[in-house]
């Protein structure tokens, strides 16, 4: 699975995190995985030495609610986010892209399809919340130069619409196919196939926009 996050990203994202309301390290993983989809989820072993880092330069401290140890960003972990606030709205972009390119890699295996839907409801979530923070005065002045991005995301939503509408009605067929028995052994090297000679069509036709 390609990288995630760019080096350095995730600390300044688990801080962005705990700006929100403080939290244990379990949580902080959880918190992750939803953002993904379910589609990333991360170790123990990449999360607590990010937090000692964090509490080692005082941007965030710890304490102990019975067996958990509970983090909470100071004022010095709020001013670095303040400071590093396009940096972490290009994380944002990152995180958005990297659940896109891990819903493509989820959908490459037919056993996925669940994950695969919760990483593209996930995306779409992303972006609606985005867009919600982002929609201010000096967005809507540069909205005006965007008509042609506009177009391209709204023509990329009706494609996923189509996509997602294929998807269900082919599982019918198939299920119901494979209910009676009469499935062919073929079916699935033939699916794949017409899978990677669509998306080869579509990549050609988007090179030559």
């Amino acid at each position: 699975m390609t990288p995630v996050f760019a080096h350095g990203s995730l600390r300044l994202y688990l801080l962005s995190l705990l700006a929100e309301e403080p939290r244990h390290g379990y949580e902080l993983i959880q918190a992750l995985s939803d953002r993904f989809g379910g589609t990333y989820v991360p170790s123990a072993g990449t999360i607590y030495p990010r937090l000692a880092k964090l509490e080692e330069e005082g941007l965030v401290t710890k304490t102990t609610d019975g067996r958990k140890t509970v983090y909470a960003i100071t004022d010095a972990g709020r001013a670095e986010l303040a400071a590093r606030e396009p940096e972490l709205d290009a994380i944002e972009d990152e995180v958005t892209d990297s659940v896109r390119r891990l819903a493509d890699e989820v959908r490459a295996g037919v056993n996925d399809a669940m994950r695969t839907l919760r990483a593209e409801l996930a995306s779409a979530a992303r972006e609606a919340k985005r867009d919600a923070h982002r929609v201010d005065a000096r967005q809507e002045a540069r909205e005006a130069g965007r008509d042609a991005r506009a177009a391209a995301n709204a023509a990329a939503r009706e494609a996923e619409v189509a996509i997602n509408e294929f998807r269900q009605q082919l599982r019918t067929d198939l299920r119901s196919q494979a209910a009676r028995g009469a499935l062919p052994e073929d079916v699935v090297p033939l699916l794949k196939n017409e899978l990677l000679r669509v998306r080869r069509a579509i990549v050609e036709a988007i090179g030559r926009g």
